[in-house]
């Protein structure tokens, strides 16, 4: 299947991922020391833990992990641009997320590997908005 829309630039996409691990950093250290002498050994797996499950449950609730709805991007449908996709394909994409490997595997449309396991597409929000009003 051929998408139609364009897709988020890669550079919004990483600012979008960086204000999402600075949110999981902040919050995970409330509960649990991160950095320094007094961090457990598995405190970087707590933080993408919590990463994986705050960008799930964002994005298939609002169309985008907090730091996608913070710069303007949404994750959507590739087959009908604007719904969301479930919470299972949600968790799903974000896993592959944390995996790394399949967000660097994409097609010349912009989709990564983990958006195409899922069928979904990354556009910026003003895409959506356009297309509402049309």
């Amino acid at each position: 299947m051929s998408t139609t829309h364009e897709t988020a630039t890669w550079p919004r996409r990483m600012l979008a991922l960086a204000v999402d691990w600075v949110a999981c950093l902040l919050v995970t250290s409330l509960f649990v020391p991160v950095y320094g002498a007094d961090a457990p050994p598995s405190s970087g797996f707590v933080v993408l833990g919590v990463f994986v499950v705050e960008s799930a449950v964002f994005v298939a609730l609002a169309r985008g992990s907090f730091g996608q709805l913070v710069v303007g991007l949404r994750v959507v449908k590739v087959d009908a641009v604007g719904a969301p996709i479930g919470l299972l394909q949600a968790l799903a994409r974000q896993i592959m997320v944390a995996v790394v490997v399949p967000p660097l595997i994409f097609k010349p449309d912009g989709r990564g590997l983990h958006d195409m396991a899922v069928g979904s597409v990354t556009v910026e929000r003003s895409v959506l908005q356009g297309r509402a009003r049309s």
